[in-house]
C-alpha cells in the first residue's frame, strides 16, 4: 500500500496531480483544496495517499494532511459516497468545518459540496457523528482536531488502528502536552498508545 508519496510536482489537472518520485510519474486524484497547497510545478511536493483497488483499477487519491486522508476514509464508508463524492466534500469544507458539521448535525453545510444532496448529506452526518465522537465546538475544539506534522501523523497512525477519530486526537493532544511540539513520530506514538489505554 502507497501511504504517502514524496517527490516533484510534475504536473496538475482540475482534480489530480502528477508527482514524480524516482523517475516514475504517479497519477493522484485530489480534491482542490490539495491541489492549492502544493505549490508550484517543478517543486518538491508531498502528499499522503489512499490507494482504491478495484476490479479493474487501482488509483491514488492525495491529501496535503493526514487530517484529510482520515476524513476521505470516514466518508467513503457512508453508503453512497464513493471517491468522487468525498473529494468534492473536501474540497468544499476544511477538516475543522467537517468536524464542526457532523457535530452540530448540520446537513445544510455538508449539502453545499458538488453532488451532494440533503438525503445523502443527512446520511452523512447522521453515520459519522459517532465516529467523529462528542466533539466540542469552537476553536480549541478545530486545533485538537486538526492536528499538523508528527502529531498529524500519529493521530492517523492510531485511527489506523481502529480507534475513534476524537480517541485518537484527545491521545496525542495529551501526548503532545507531555513531549512537546518538537516531539519525534515514533514518541508521540508510543505515549498516545499509553494516554489511550488508561
Amino acid at each position: 500500500m502507497i501511504a504517502q508519496l514524496r517527490g516533484r510536482l510534475e504536473a496538475t489537472g482540475v482534480d489530480h496531480a502528477v508527482i514524480e518520485v524516482g523517475g516514475v510519474g504517479y497519477l493522484v486524484g485530489c480534491s482542490s483544496r490539495t491541489l492549492a497547497a502544493l505549490g508550484p510545478v517543478g517543486e518538491a511536493a508531498t502528499l499522503h495517499t489512499e490507494m482504491l483497488v478495484a476490479e479493474d483499477s487501482i488509483r491514488l487519491v492525495g491529501f496535503a494532511a493526514a487530517v484529510e486522508r482520515d476524513w476521505f476514509r470516514l466518508l467513503t464508508g457512508v453508503q453512497g459516497v464513493g471517491a468522487r463524492v468525498a473529494l468534492a466534500i473536501l474540497s468544499a469544507l476544511d477538516p475543522a468545518d467537517l468536524t464542526r458539521a457532523v457535530a452540530a448535525q448540520d446537513k445544510a453545510t455538508v449539502a453545499r459540496a458538488n453532488g451532494v444532496g440533503p438525503k445523502l448529506a443527512e446520511r452523512i452526518v447522521r453515520e459519522l457523528k459517532d465516529k467523529v465522537g462528542g466533539i466540542t465546538l469552537g476553536p480549541a475544539a478545530a486545533a485538537q482536531t486538526t492536528p499538523v506534522g508528527a502529531a498529524a501523523d500519529a493521530a492517523s497512525a492510531l485511527l489506523n488502528l481502529g480507534f475513534k477519530p476524537a480517541e485518537a486526537a484527545a491521545a496525542v493532544a495529551a501526548a503532545t502536552d507531555d513531549l512537546g511540539v518538537d516531539a519525534t513520530l515514533d514518541a508521540l506514538v508510543r505515549l498516545a498508545l499509553r494516554k489511550a489505554s488508561r
